[in-house]
């Protein structure tokens, strides 16, 4: 992969760029969103450097539930496990902005109609 294809979120894994690590494993990172849409805003990123939700091919089933697992996990140990948003951004059209998939968390706000799609 050359340095051009190289996501932000990669870089931040190999510890190139600092981030606010919330949890890590040797399947994911979770983070705090720089720029939160919310009280808490995380992100939870496979190391895995998948470009969208699409491009997970079912030899990544496996890591793709231990996403959803440790979003419930982060979202618990930051104490909104009773009322949080998962979002997954699958390209531009979206709203994907760094073509590494990534999983937002958020919580602590309320969510109603007028929201929807503000993440």
């Amino acid at each position: 992969m050359s340095d051009a294809q190289v996501s932000l979120f990669t870089r931040i894994i190999n510890r190139e760029i600092p981030a606010d690590i919330v949890y890590e494993d040797d399947q994911c990172i979770v983070i705090n969103d720089i720029a939160p849409q919310a009280p808490v805003h995380m992100l939870v990123i496979p190391r895995k450097p998948l470009a969208m939700l699409v491009d997970a091919g079912p030899e990544d089933k496996m890591v793709m539930g231990h996403l959803l697992w440790v979003a419930g996990e982060v979202a618990r140990m930051r104490g909104v496990d009773e009322a949080f948003r998962l979002v997954i951004n699958n390209g531009a059209g979206a709203g994907q902005t760094v073509f590494h998939l990534h999983l937002h968390v958020l919580g602590n706000t309320q969510f109603d109609e007028t929201n929807l799609a503000t993440f």
